[in-house]
C-alpha cells in the first residue's frame, strides 16, 4: 500500500544531529511535524553499539530516517541496520528511509538487508557530501590553505547536503517512493583539485589541492589522532571507492526532487558567506 506515514507520529532520525539527520530534523519541524532525535544525548538516548537502546525509541514513531555512524561503509554496518530494520517492524514501524553510499559494497549489503526486513522502504544512495569542505574533516585543510589527499585525478559528482535532506523529507512524507532507490549525484564532475579550486574563488583565497601518496595520507591520520574506526574509513574510501568508479552523475536526485540538484559553485558561493572558511588571523 502506496500511502504516507502517519505523521501525526515523530519520525525518529537516526543520527539527527549529524549533516543530514540535523537537516532533515530542521524541515520536518518546520513544518509543525514530530521528531525523536536518535543520539546517545537524546531522550530516550539511542546507541548503534548497544541493541538495549534501540527498542525505547521506535516506541510510538511513524517513521525513521536510518543513518548509520560512523558511516555505512564500515565493518558491522550491514549486520546493525538489518537487526534494527527487523526491530522496527516488529514494532510496527514499518516507514524507513536509509541513507546510503555509492560504490561501498559495505553499503549495498545493508541495502539488501533493509529491503529483506519487511519495511516500507526507500534508499538514498548518495555521493560525497559537498559539506565535507565545510562540516567534516576538510574544514581543517580549507582553512589552512591546502588540501592533500591522495585523489588523483579522480573525478567526483559532490552532492549538497541540503538536496539530500530535502530528498529524505519528501521520502518520509509523501506517497510515491516506497520501494524505490535514488541514487543520488550532484549535476556534474569535479576533481579535488577543481572544487579546492571553485572554494577558493568563492572565498577569496588562494586553496591549493596537492596530491600524496596513500602512505603519506595515512601517516597524516595517524599522526593526528584519527580514531580508528575512522582511519578503516578513510582507508576504504581513498583505496577501494575513489578509483572511478563513481564518475558519472545520475538523474536520482533530479527524480525525487522534481529539479536539478545544486551546482557545487552555489554551495561554494553560499558557504563562504558565511564565514567558514575565512582565514583564521
Amino acid at each position: 500500500m502506496n500511502t504516507i506515514n502517519d505523521t501525526t507520529k515523530p519520525t525518529l532520525i537516526l543520527g539527527g544531529t549529524g549533516k543530514t539527520g540535523s537537516r532533515v530534523a530542521q524541515r520536518l519541524a518546520a513544518r509543525g511535524l514530530p521528531v525523536r532525535i536518535g543520539s546517545r544525548s537524546g531522550q530516550p538516548p539511542f546507541d548503534w553499539n548497544d541493541e538495549k537502546t534501540w527498542k525505547a525509541v521506535l516506541d510510538g514513531v511513524g517513521a525513521v530516517y536510518i543513518t548509520y555512524y560512523p558511516d555505512i561503509a564500515v565493518p558491522g554496518a550491514t549486520e546493525a541496520v538489518g537487526a534494527f530494520s527487523r526491530l522496527a517492524v516488529e514494532s510496527g514501524v514499518k516507514r524507513l528511509v536509509l541513507l546510503s553510499g555509492r560504490g561501498e559494497p559495505e553499503a549495498q549489503r545493508a541495502e539488501e538487508e533493509l529491503k529483506a526486513s519487511g519495511a516500507d522502504w526507500t534508499i538514498l544512495r548518495c555521493s560525497w557530501f559537498a559539506q565535507n569542505f565545510s562540516e567534516g574533516f576538510l574544514l581543517d585543510s580549507i582553512l589552512a590553505g591546502e588540501i592533500a589527499l591522495p585523489a588523483g585525478d579522480v573525478k567526483e559528482p559532490f552532492i549538497d547536503a541540503d538536496d539530500i535532506a530535502d530528498a529524505a523529507v519528501i521520502a518520509l512524507t509523501e506517497p510515491g517512493h516506497f520501494g524505490e532507490l535514488y541514487e543520488m549525484t550532484g549535476p556534474r564532475l569535479l576533481t579535488f583539485a577543481e572544487a579546492a579550486a571553485e572554494i577558493g574563488k568563492a572565498s577569496g583565497r588562494n586553496i591549493r589541492y596537492e596530491q600524496i601518496s596513500h602512505e603519506v595520507f595515512f601517516e597524516t591520520l595517524k599522526q593526528a589522532g584519527i580514531p580508528a574506526e575512522f582511519f578503516g574509513l578513510m582507508t576504504e574510501l581513498f583505496t577501494d571507492v575513489l578509483d572511478g568508479r563513481n564518475t558519472y552523475v545520475t538523474d536520482g536526485a533530479q527524480r525525487i526532487l522534481g529539479r536539478t540538484p545544486r551546482d557545487f559553485s552555489d554551495y561554494a558561493r553560499d558557504t563562504a558567506a558565511t564565514g567558514i572558511w575565512e582565514e583564521k588571523k
